[in-house]
């Protein structure tokens, strides 16, 4: 009996050190591949010429500027931001501390529902609906913009952001909020001075996996962005992520061509800015840890 227990816990060890092993290979492959096929833009571009103002890929000669790539990705996915952390985070509050039994049952799955949706469909409802309406609203010539971009990829990401903020909150131990309570903390002040600081790890955590899931969102982008290659001076005009320019392009292209190797050179950006993101996170909460 001692012995099968035994086989067990080595069994179950093994498998658990080969699925990591596996996923370790996995990131290290994809990795390798991005850089391989990346690098050799150098070959036709300067380092200086890479970060230029201007994609012109078929042009002759081409002209492989990542900066308008780049401003659109980083302007949709700050707006992006700035409408899911406020409706996400208040939302995780909401269900987490005010709501009862009966109506979180309710809200829960519905706002989780929103991370079910195929990003395809909130493409169209972003061309069907969110673009005419932006264009009588704001009197535009187009609806297909940074704007239309930013509102839908703040909405993919709400779930993201209030699911994973609100099981942070509901892990905080039931005795601290009763210890505010009982030094004569109001309800909001327990819950902005005491919950929301105890599970900020949670919080911010939620608010970096937004942050990737919309800076790497392709389709939505591609359906509502506009698709112009250029550094926006306002919100309503058209502009092409990293994401947009990869997928749309990628098939086009002749494999080993300057263009081909400039595609993955964005994929090393893209994956740069996610790593670099992740790392300050984890840096600043094992700082503070400490």
């Amino acid at each position: 009996m001692k012995s099968m227990k035994t086989f067990n816990e080595k069994l179950f060890k093994s498998i658990t050190y080969l699925a990591t092993l596996f996923t370790i290979l996995c990131l290290g492959g994809i990795i390798i591949t991005i850089f391989s096929e990346g690098l050799p833009i150098l070959k036709y571009s300067k380092l200086n010429e890479l970060f230029g103002i201007a994609w012109h890929p078929t042009s002759f000669p081409p002209e492989f500027g990542f900066l308008p790539l780049i401003a659109g990705s980083i302007i949709i996915t700050i707006g992006a931001l700035i409408i899911a952390i406020p409706f996400g985070i208040g939302s995780a509050i909401y269900i987490s501390e005010i709501a009862g039994n009966r109506t979180k049952e309710i809200i829960k799955p519905i706002i989780e529902l929103l991370a079910g949706i195929p990003s395809v469909v909130y493409g169209l409802f972003g061309m069907a609906f969110l673009s005419p309406f932006l264009i009588r609203i704001f009197r535009i010539p187009t609806g297909l913009n940074a704007l239309s971009a930013s509102i839908i990829l703040g909405i993919m990401v709400i779930p993201i952001i209030s699911s994973m903020s609100e099981d942070a909150l509901s892990a905080v131990p039931k005795n601290l909020r009763e210890a505010s309570l009982a030094l004569g903390a109001t309800k909001w002040e327990t819950i902005i001075k005491v919950v929301l600081p105890s599970a900020k790890n949670g919080v911010v955590g939620s608010i970096t996996l937004g942050f990737g899931r919309a800076i790497g969102e392709t389709m939505v982008v591609i359906m509502v962005a506009g698709g112009a290659a250029q550094i926006p001076s306002s919100i309503f005009q058209p502009v092409r992520p990293m994401t947009t320019a990869i997928a749309a392009e990628m098939g086009e292209t002749v494999n080993g061509s300057p263009h081909f190797h400039a595609l993955f050179a964005i994929s090393i950006i893209l994956f740069l800015i996610t790593f670099i993101t992740n790392f300050i996170t984890e840096f600043v909460f094992l700082k503070r840890k400490n």
